[in-house]
């Protein structure tokens, strides 16, 4: 096993320059990118398809996380470049699928398709990032990774948001079959991470076990749940922000784009900030001041909502606040969790993958099941499961 100072030094010297990090943030922005571009078309989408579009969140987000928790222990057994190329296959495929499909029923099987290999890319993202760099610098670097990443949530929507003006939702999903066969060429740009004495020899099956470890590994889970409750809460806006914004507030579809884009602008320039803070302060602290914070905003916004206060400024004030701190949240929690399991990175990160992912299933069957046509159910979900992610940070020890 390579140790924290050889792994910093093994950073240096392999190709982790500028295209590196780019083809990593681009992998990691698939999945955002994926559900984001077409949020302003979901009203129109349920219309044509004469069904919830929300369920296509939801198709996405199971696909998403049953295949991660295969793609992990196949990562670890055969390296982090195979699995890529095969899933931005799946992906491309998947897309396709999407911008042929004529019912609800259809395009939900296809965004299940679609995300069996769009998950290989986040996870694979952070696998490679914990194979080459040490607690410190990895969280370093995916602050960087997702300063990156975010020009996809911010673009997605405004693109979706004008596409639809001009054409229909099919197009959307040609250009994501369009983007992810870029995808695929640039992989033959990106290095392999894992080396082969690094890599899991028992078979791929009994690399399954590894599961149980991690969930019995109370260090590992306490930074997984805590990321996973607090992605519960985002993936309640994500889903349910089309509805409040543009059918109950009334906004534009093509200038929904803008009220989604602050927030991802908010995660940026906390991802800046944190890169210089994870040098100076321990990984849990920082975790711990940005899950109160987040806290603080969703239950504001909960009372605001519930008493029919503030209105859409104080909502879109509130929730800048709330979204800003996951440049702390993701980075650093994500890299104490994989720091606590180093020599089965790639399940680890599947698990991860799978539980924070899969928590917009939460969201979005809530939602479904309890909308009372108001902002109210939206803003207690926020609300709850932030306070979860809170609770779950209060039991993590600070490293000194």
């Amino acid at each position: 096993m390579i140790d924290s100072e050889a792994r910093s030094l093994t950073a240096t010297h392999k190709s982790t320059g500028l295209t590196f990090v780019l083809i990593l943030s681009a992998l990691m922005a698939v999945t955002s990118l994926s559900t984001d571009i077409y949020l302003p078309a979901m009203p129109v989408m349920a219309k044509d398809l004469q069904g919830d579009a929300e369920l296509t969140i939801t198709g996405f987000l199971i696909g998403f996380c049953i295949a991660q928790l295969i793609w992990g222990p196949v990562s670890d057994h055969l390296g982090r470049r195979l699995p890529l190329f095969i899933g931005m296959g799946l992906f491309v495929t998947g897309s396709v699928g999407c911008a042929l499909s004529t019912h609800i029923v259809q395009i939900v099987f296809w965004r299940v398709f679609q995300a069996l290999g769009a998950c290989t890319g986040p996870m694979l993202a952070r696998a490679m990032i914990r194979d080459l760099f040490s607690r410190t610098r990895a969280a370093q670097m995916l602050s960087t990774l997702m300063i990156i990443m975010a020009i996809a949530p911010i673009a997605g929507p405004l693109l979706g948001g004008q596409m639809i003006k001009i054409t229909s939702w099919h197009t959307i999903f040609w250009l994501l079959a369009i983007i992810g066969a870029v995808m695929l060429a640039s992989l033959f740009w990106l290095p392999e991470t894992l080396a082969e004495e690094q890599r899991v020899k028992a078979s791929v099956s009994s690399a399954f076990r590894h599961y149980y470890s991690l969930l019995s590994n109370a260090t590992f889970m306490r930074f997984t749940l805590c990321l996973t409750f607090y992605y519960v809460a985002a993936y309640a806006f994500i889903t349910g922000s089309p509805f409040v914004y543009i059918t109950y507030f009334g906004v534009d579809p093509q200038h929904y784009g803008w009220l989604f884009a602050v927030n991802i602008i908010g995660l940026m320039a906390v991802s800046m900030v944190n890169r210089r803070l994870v040098q100076r302060y321990p990984l849990e602290a920082l975790l711990k001041l940005a899950v109160f914070v987040a806290s603080l905003s969703a239950v504001v916004l909960a009372i605001a909502t519930g008493l029919r206060f503030g209105g859409i400024s104080l909502m879109v004030g509130a929730i800048f606040v709330f979204f800003s701190m996951n440049g702390i949240i993701a980075a650093t929690s994500t890299a104490c969790a994989l720091d606590a399991v180093p020599n089965v990175a790639g399940s680890a990160s599947a698990l991860m993958g799978a539980l924070q992912y899969g928590s917009g299933i939460v969201s979005s069957l809530l939602l479904a099941l309890l909308n009372d046509g108001t902002p109210w159910t939206m803003s207690w979900i926020i609300a709850l499961f932030t306070l979860a992610s809170a609770l779950m940070a209060l039991t993590i020890s600070v490293k000194k």
